[in-house]
């Protein structure tokens, strides 16, 4: 299909589909890599993704496009395959032509404003220093305590044991057989009686990391000349690697599949090029990092972990001639960490207690699975939280009664949700976009009691919107500030400013939130480093409440996390019963059950545009934008928002955007392909996506306006990051909602389609949805017959054993 997709959540473990050159085999490395950005959550790379390293850098081996994966609910792909979040930032080398730059990024900025200054801390930087700073000062507390705590409080018990095994094998102290001598269990005590903490305190600033020095930077990349890779790649290694990295590269070529967007042919022509006869395809070494790049793929497609047959398969499709011994190898050295699961009645529930003898455990049927220790790590820390948080009795604020008189007040459903929220840690809210008004219902009541509660949603768009909606709703109506505008004193966030200390109530002096209640919106599309790290900061007694609408598309980075709760049913789960109101509405509650239902539109509501190829369907979409959804619906060109499929192809996003933009705002493309007042996308980290416009670009970069905030993306940063955005992908847009929608659905969209995808997609629209159809009786078949695609996830099984059940 010409629709580049747009993440790779549809990949299936275990079945690469794209042949492999082994590292005994003859030819030339790949010219140009797949993928090359990072799952939701992680670092995105300074770097461009290589462009093929059995050739030297330059302009005509620019780097592959980022989108170029197999898709969300689209493509069937595998972990074999590289792969990208749809949401990704913009793509590297080929795209900046295909959006109209005539020049790079960097040069154009210079030809604007000068030579630039020192780097300038972006705020993806920021973001991420801050985590990594929180991160440190979690594991800092964890190290000072001597004693076992309490399942649930922090990262303790099976998830400490097994982080401290692995870093004892690591560093040489433990040999890796004593790892696995069980340990005697330490008394288990009750959750401590939750406290009064003292006042915040402004989080501390923090101190940019200090990149790889000058002279490792030369030394890796004359180790990569020498093999034929990319020297732009250098400062990447280097910070990935350490600073011994060209030693590392020359003692093993194969870690080279540890910088993003290299794929195990291109390291095998590397590999090649520095061990010359040395290097076949039955190298060890190979065969551990293929090993850890197919993992990495995994979680790029959404799992946890994978289930040890289909990886096996996938090194075998990948040319390991002994895959066992490949798996066995990384699990000695300590790249990977393999469970076995116990698979009784439904995923995650307990085993029977007593009264089995040895030979009844050794026949009790189990899954062996085989992860990463950073997906693994996070996994068991966000179960820890999570059974912290239901085990024990949230902090007494305000009486029962008055609790009760505020649910009287409420009635319906949000009663049913503040009733919960009174006696329990955790809650989950369920429902559409009209539900939105029982969380702000119940963040109003929980404001009155005195208790300090905050909403973080996943994007600006959806913060907004909240905050606009609790100020209809009684909450801070004094507050200045448009309707579409979050004041400074709205109790509302997003989730990455939250964690990174740029939005959101601050954290007390034990670097946990000052707050009290948490309720986060767009809870499916929390990954399990986000979800953990939520918990983690979270203080005891506080409450959590995980609202948002189950049948949207899952998180870009790996996990299930909200999907699992559900099915997990340890908490208390309220399902909201107020339907989205009007044809729209209609329309997207049918497409949730499964049902594409004709609907009475006479406002306009909904409109059908039939189209017969690639180009009538972009003309077609220019025309509803620029004209008939102005003229027709009065929802002007500028809050109007194109979806399609994918990035590449004939109808992709940027054929859309470059169609867009000759239409809406034609220019010369003098910064770095934008001018000012493109519409944008602004991606600081993987997973994330601002829309934005284009207010100028000088010395210190492009300067955006997302949501009104203020955005500087340096110059460098300015080709990976920063998309045109009158066109998004469903992904691109989940979150966020606008006037009027135009989604569009080329012929070659078919395989694309999905249930989620088209209800995320349609359910973006507020007032009107145009919708470019092309795929005829596809459409309804994908709303019918294809639902989510499963992702291998532990959370449920990590959960059970935690949980108190009476």
């Amino acid at each position: 299909m010409s629709t580049e997709p747009e993440t790779t959540e549809d990949a299936e473990p275990g079945l690469p589909g794209a042949e492999s050159t082994s590292a005994g085999g003859t030819g030339a490395v790949a010219g140009e890599t797949e993928g090359g950005e990072t799952g939701a959550g992680r670092p995105a790379s300074e770097e461009e993704a290589p462009a093929g390293t059995g050739q030297a850098a330059g302009p005509e081996n620019a780097p592959a496009d980022t989108g170029q994966a197999a898709s969300d609910e689209e493509a069937q792909a595998d972990p074999g395959q590289a792969a990208h979040p749809e949401n990704a930032p913009a793509d590297t080398g080929q795209e900046a032509s295909e959006e109209g730059s005539p020049a790079s990024t960097g040069q154009a900025v210079d030809a604007e404003g000068g030579d630039a200054g020192a780097p300038q801390v972006s705020e993806a930087e920021a973001e991420l220093r801050a985590q990594q700073a929180e991160r440190e000062r979690i594991e800092q507390r964890k190290a000072e305590k001597k004693a076992p705590i309490a399942s649930g409080t922090k990262l303790s018990g099976k998830a400490a044991d097994l982080l401290a095994a692995v870093r004892a094998v690591e560093s040489g102290e433990k040999p890796s057989a004593t790892v696995f001598e069980e340990p005697r269990p330490a008394p288990r005590r009750s959750a401590p009686e939750p406290e009064r903490r003292p006042r915040p305190v402004a989080p501390e600033p923090v101190s940019a990391p200090a990149g790889p020095a000058p002279e490792a930077v030369e030394a890796v990349r004359q180790v990569l000349g020498e093999g034929g890779a990319p020297e732009v790649l250098a400062p990447q290694a280097a910070a990935v690697l350490g600073e011994s990295a060209d030693e590392q590269l020359r003692a093993d070529p194969w870690q080279l599949l540890r910088i993003a967007g290299v794929r195990p042919e291109q390291a095998d022509g590397f590999a090649r090029a520095l061990l010359g006869a040395e290097c076949g395809p039955d190298d060890e070494r190979r065969g551990r990092a293929v090993t850890g790049w197919l993992l990495e793929q995994a979680a790029l497609a959404g799992h946890t972990v994978l289930e040890m047959p289909a990886l096996l398969a996938a090194l075998a499709q990948r040319g390991v001639p002994e895959p066992d011994s490949a798996v066995q190898g990384a699990i000695a050295e300590g790249e990977v960490l393999v469970f076995q699961d116990a698979l009784e009645g439904e995923a995650g529930a307990p085993a029977p207690a007593g009264g089995e003898g040895p030979e009844e455990d050794a026949e009790r049927p189990v899954r062996v699975l085989v992860g990463l220790e950073r997906y693994a790590m996070a996994e068991e820390s966000l179960a820890d939280g999570l059974a912290r948080l239901v085990n024990s009795a949230p902090k007494q604020d305000g009486s029962a009664e008055e609790w009760e008189r505020a649910a009287t007040a409420a009635q319906g459903s949000a009663a049913e949700l503040i009733r919960a929220v009174a006696g329990q840690g955790l809650v989950l809210h369920t429902g559409g976009e009209a539900s939105l008004a029982e969380p702000a219902a119940l963040l109003t009541a929980a404001r009155s009691l005195g208790l300090r509660g905050w909403a973080a949603t996943h994007g600006p768009i959806g913060r907004n919107r909240f905050a606009a909606l609790m100020r209809r709703s009684g909450q801070a109506a004094e507050a200045p500030g448009q309707a579409d505008e979050a004041p400074a004193d709205s109790p509302v966030a997003t989730v990455s400013g939250l964690l990174a200390g740029l939005e959101g109530p601050g954290r007390d002096t034990e670097g946990a939130l000052d707050l009290d209640l948490l309720v986060v919106l767009d809870a499916p599309q929390l990954d399990v480093e986000t979800a953990a790290l939520l918990t983690e900061s979270l203080p005891d007694g506080a409450r959590l409440v995980l609202a948002g609408d189950p049948a949207v598309l899952w998180s870009a980075g790996p996990g299930r996390v909200f999907a699992d709760l559900l099915a997990a049913r340890i908490c208390p789960q309220v399902a909201s019963r107020r339907p989205d109101p009007g044809p729209l509405g209609e329309l997207v509650s049918g497409i949730g059950i499964g049902e594409l239902n004709q609907v009475e539109a006479p406002g306009k509501e909904v409109v059908i545009v039939p189209v017969r190829d690639a180009g009538e369907a972009v003309h077609r979409t220019v025309q509803l934008v620029a004209d008939s959804v102005p003229r027709a619906i009065g929802v002007p060109a500028e809050e109007t928002q194109v979806i399609t499929p994918g990035h590449g192809g004939a109808v992709g996003t940027r054929a859309l955007n470059a169609a867009l933009k000759e239409r809406l705002n034609p220019g010369p493309g003098r910064f770095g392909g934008f001018d000012p007042g493109d519409r944008i996308v602004h991606s600081p980290a993987p997973g994330r996506a601002l829309p934005g416009r284009v207010v100028t670009a000088d010395a210190e970069g492009l300067h955006l306006s997302c949501e009104g905030e203020t955005v500087v993306v340096p110059r460098e940063r300015v080709e990976q990051s920063v998309r045109h955005g009158w066109a998004l992908t469903a992904h691109q847009a989940v979150g966020s909602r606008w006037p009027a929608v135009v989604v569009v659905l080329p012929g070659d969209a078919a395989q694309a389609l999905s249930r989620p995808w088209v209800y995320t997609a349609f359910g973006r629209a507020d007032r009107h949805l145009s919708v470019v159809h092309g795929v005829e009786q596809a459409l309804p078949r994908a709303v019918a017959e294809v639902p989510a695609k499963p992702r291998t996830t532990r959370l449920p099984v990590l959960l059970a054993p935690q949980i108190s059940r009476t």
